[in-house]
């Protein structure tokens, strides 16, 4: 969520910095605005809501300058509204700031005793009158920075303005994304990689304390208390197409039909199967993870969907105990955390700011971490002490898609390595697990050929007002997450339950207005999934099922059948979480939602 640019250079900063900004509208935001250094002075636009009323306001009053920063904002201190839209000002400086102030109330009324008024509600407002505070006293930009962010308590990634230095910007980071993009004698600042690429493929990742002096020709970095440190200008792969839409109407549509291709790449290089084994980088070898006494993951969102699915693989084919908690919530329940632990974080961003808090509140109690996680040298990769890279790419949609599969893909290939380190499973095992995940992407392109049956279906289920989805053992997470779909793009109300949980509660729900989504291929919890289905239908339900192809017993039971090959166990969920995604798309198509930026939701949550 929220979303920082930065610019100094020889060229106008207007068109760059707004540039920037669409490229980086995908982690949800409700207002924006720039600033820019001109002519001895701060000019700002801001704007609420989306970013094309910032873009139609600037063409009825435009402006100029070669140093500006940008700010797409998501609400945390205060309602969204102009006033509260970033930049925040005060005397000579303009911020933008992602995070959280934790002190600010302190911090206010400590100002406003000292003669200061505030005009917004922001917690970032604080942060303007403290550097102009620390200012007055030392006419130092950076040292001024670096002076107020020393009384400061919370989170932050903050790129700063002063009208006193037009060719400078200042830049900190403390808990939240922030890095340096170097051109050629122009230098930028952005909380993401997106906002940047089309300028620059050489970025400095700035870590927590850092603060950076921006200039077109120079990049001094320094801590808080003024020491000189050295942080490697790194070199980006990432191609800016993979951004792009591709002639699809809609990026979740695009990033869906991405899937098969970023399971091979994910799989690539780490399956040897006729060996039977699991090929992992040397870092995550050498925690030895399969000799934990448990393994405790931690995840927020879909992510926490993966997390119990790995929870189900690896406890059933490596025996290690595995313990899954929402991030939000284990850091507060005083955790049990041991040196004999292992710990994995999961994040498609690396910068959810409760799953890092997690990891070092793990770290604190010389636990072994594992991050999975789909960006390099974000904030929880470089915490852990080894990542698995998810390889999925940029996923530009709010509701998370290829993220996901490749998370699964990921903790499948864990409980793979985790079993045959242990001989829990014996090679013949390994080989025929790895010879069906090897086919998955193939018949991942299948069930992407059911899209228009898909659609039909939503056709029929648009006048409904709830749903029930249902899945027992390895597809209970993947029931969740196709709730959770529905709900973040649809607006519809969804509810996920283990299917024989039905009976002790949403089975009085049930009626004909009632859509009850089945997830129920054929597998050892087959039969008791059947019944429990036999009593939806004698209760009126309207039964929507991803069933095992040509099985025509629960075909029979259901207004639509969705069907997937008959395969081993744990190739399942890949294939029926596709069926699960392309609803929730295709219904909120036919309600015409804003599908890629759905209201409320922010891609990045980085802060509590």
């Amino acid at each position: 969520m929220c979303g920082i640019i930065g610019y100094v250079g020889p060229r106008d900063s207007v068109p760059i910095l707004l540039s920037g900004l669409s490229r980086l509208a995908y982690r949800g935001y409700d207002s924006a605005g720039i600033a820019v250094c001109h002519e001895g002075d701060i000019d700002c636009r801001r704007a609420h809501g989306k970013l094309e009323n910032l873009i139609e306001r600037l063409k009825h009053d435009p402006m100029r300058g070669r140093t500006g920063i940008g700010h797409t904002r998501w609400a945390t201190h205060g309602r969204p509204s102009e006033s509260n839209a970033h930049p925040q000002r005060f005397g000579k400086f303009a911020i933008v700031h992602n995070g959280i102030i934790e002190n600010f109330l302190d911090l206010r009324e400590e100002l406003r005793a000292h003669g200061h008024e505030f005009v917004s509600e922001t917690d970032t407002e604080i942060v303007a009158h403290l550097i102009s505070d620390c200012y007055d006293a030392t006419h130092d930009f950076a040292g001024a920075v670096r002076m107020a962010l020393r009384r400061v308590r919370g989170s932050y990634a903050i790129v700063a303005l002063c009208s006193d230095f037009p060719d400078e910007l200042v830049a900190a980071r403390n808990q939240c994304p922030l890095l340096v993009a170097v051109g050629e004698g122009e230098n930028f600042a952005a909380s993401d990689l997106a906002a940047v690429l089309a300028h620059s493929r050489q970025a400095i990742f700035l870590e927590d304390g850092d603060i950076a002096q921006i200039r077109a020709s120079s990049v001094v970095i320094t801590d808080l208390s003024g020491e000189h440190v050295e942080r490697k200008i790194q070199s980006i792969e990432w191609d800016i197409s993979a951004a792009e839409k591709q002639g699809y109407p809609h990026y979740m549509l695009k990033e869906i039909h991405e899937q098969p291709q970023k399971i091979t790449d994910t799989f690539r290089g780490r399956m040897l199967e006729a060996e039977g084994e699991v090929n992992l980088d040397e870092n995550i070898e050498k925690l030895h993870l399969e000799t934990c006494r448990r393994l405790q993951i931690v995840a927020c969102g879909t992510s926490y969907h993966a997390a119990l699915l790995g929870k189900y693989l690896i406890e059933q084919y490596a025996r290690i105990p595995v313990d899954v908690d929402v991030a939000s919530e284990y850091r507060y329940r005083q955790p049990i955390i041991t040196p004999d632990d292992g710990f994995i974080a999961i994040s498609q961003s690396g910068e959810t700011a409760d799953t890092y808090a997690c990891l070092k509140l793990a770290r604190q109690h010389g636990a072994k971490i594992l991050a999975i996680c789909n960006v390099m040298d974000s904030s929880i990769p470089r915490a852990a002490d080894a990542t698995f890279y998810t390889r999925a790419d940029p996923e530009i949609g709010v509701a998370s898609t290829k993220a996901f599969t490749t998370q699964l893909a990921s903790l499948t290939l864990l409980a793979i390595h985790f079993a045959r380190r242990k001989n829990a499973i014996d090679v013949a095992t390994a080989q025929r697990l790895l010879r069906a995940l090897r086919a998955v992407p193939q018949q991942m392109e299948r069930v992407l050929e059911q899209s228009d049956h898909v659609r039909a279906c939503a056709q029929k289920l648009l006048r409904a007002n709830s749903f029930l989805f249902l899945g027992r053992n390895l597809h209970y997470p993947i029931a969740l997450e196709g709730a959770l779909k529905l709900k973040e793009i649809t607006y519809i109300h969804a509810e996920a339950y283990p299917s024989g949980e039905m009976k002790h509660g949403p089975i009085a729900l049930i009626d004909d207005r009632l859509p009850v989504i089945v997830i129920a291929p054929k597998n050892p919890t087959y039969e008791k999934t059947l019944s429990n289905l036999q009593e939806v239908k004698a209760r009126g339900g309207r039964i929507i099922g991803i069933v095992t192809q040509d099985d025509d017993r629960l075909t029979r039971v259901c207004e639509s059948a969705f069907p997937i090959e008959d395969c081993e166990e744990i190739v399942q969920p890949f294939l029926s979480v596709l069926y699960l995604q392309l609803l929730a798309y295709h219904l909120a198509d036919l309600l015409g939602n804003d599908i890629d930026q759905p209201r409320n939701l922010a891609k990045s949550v980085t802060v509590e």
